[in-house]
């Protein structure tokens, strides 16, 4: 967690069984942030691998001091490997990379600039992309329109984990579920300036992707997460209440028309449909209204009560061999 040994940028890299490319963008990467003259820290986060990128990780962080390894005791997922790297991390900028070789560490120096010139947050976007174009390439099309659609604010590329974030801003995004794409709508509910660098973008070499058409229904569950809590997560009595409200107006509707009916018809009222919707639209608007004031009380515990980590820290390797408290 932070101490005084402040740092001007912290990389963060989730891994998950990604030992071949460790191997090969832990030394791009140092020779990248030697060339920046500032002082960093190195956070891998391995997330329950299988492999043998625990013994690498050990290997590097007892020879450099400026690495360290948060081990998770199983596969957590990349949120919770971000996460864990957010609240690790010291550096008063901190850049999030996927370890597996297809973002390049040398255009960090291009989302650094964008953060001198008063970004709070810059998201890389893989204009030439070199992944499958329907397996890959098409899902992510869409699912940044759907993304940009709703949320509003307006991306290329939520999914390339090459970014950075001020300091501030990323220790007060509280991430769960898959929502680490969702990390620049986020940033951009608590006030913070958003833009987009090009950078480059390789194939794969080494390992399997973690990625597949399973994750589509999950996040788009997860944007929906997302929007509700873009808009109403401090004030859900305004969405169910609204839908209360019109509902009850509609029973009231109902009900003038079964009167007039009765009145200049002489319809009787058993048995008459407009009686049952009626009764049925005032019912659902005050089920409505009552969920929107329990989601209030539960609004309210939420945001009052202690935070429940989405991970489980085994150990953290560091340079001094022994676990940072």
């Amino acid at each position: 967690m932070e101490s005084e040994n402040l740092k001007d940028l912290s990389v963060v890299i989730p891994s998950f069984n990604e030992e071949e490319n460790i191997k090969l963008i832990y030394p791009k990467l140092k020779s990248t942030l030697e060339g920046l003259k500032k002082s960093y820290e190195i956070i891998f986060v391995d997330d329950g691998s299988t492999d043998k990128t625990y013994d690498f990780l050990r290997k590097i962080c007892q020879d450099d001091k400026n690495v360290e390894a948060v081990v998770f005791r199983r596969n957590f997922g990349q949120t919770a490997a971000i996460s864990a790297g957010f609240d690790y991390a010291e550096g008063d900028v901190i850049i999030t990379l996927d370890a597996d070789l297809q973002n390049d560490p040398e255009d960090i120096p291009f989302l650094l600039k964008k953060i001198d010139d008063g970004f709070d947050v810059v998201s890389g976007w893989r204009m030439n992309r070199k992944d499958p174009l329907i397996t890959k390439r098409l899902p992510s099309y869409i699912s940044n329109w759907l993304i940009s659609s709703f949320t509003g604010v307006k991306l290329h590329d939520y999914g390339c984990t090459l970014k950075a974030y001020k300091k501030e801003v990323a220790k007060n995004i509280k991430l769960y579920g898959e929502m680490h794409r969702f990390i620049p709508a986020l940033a951009k509910w608590v006030g913070a300036s958003i833009c987009e660098v090009k950078v480059k973008h390789f194939p794969r070499k080494y390992g399997k992707s973690k990625y597949g058409f399973s994750r589509i229904g999950r996040g788009f569950l997860d944007l929906l997460t997302v929007k509700f809590l873009l808009i109403f997560s401090t004030r859900p009595i305004q969405i169910f209440g609204r839908f209360g409200l019109i509902s009850i107006f509609l029973g009231f509707f109902s009900g003038i028309v079964l009167i007039i009916m009765k009145i200049v018809h002489k319809v009787d009222m058993t048995g008459n449909p407009f009686l049952y919707l009626s009764i049925l639209f005032f019912l659902v608007g005050a089920q409505f209204i009552s969920m929107g004031l329990l989601g209030e009380i539960i609004s309210r515990t939420y945001h009052e009560s202690q935070n429940k980590p989405v991970y489980f820290v085994k150990e953290v390797l560091t340079h001094k061999k022994k676990v940072k408290q």
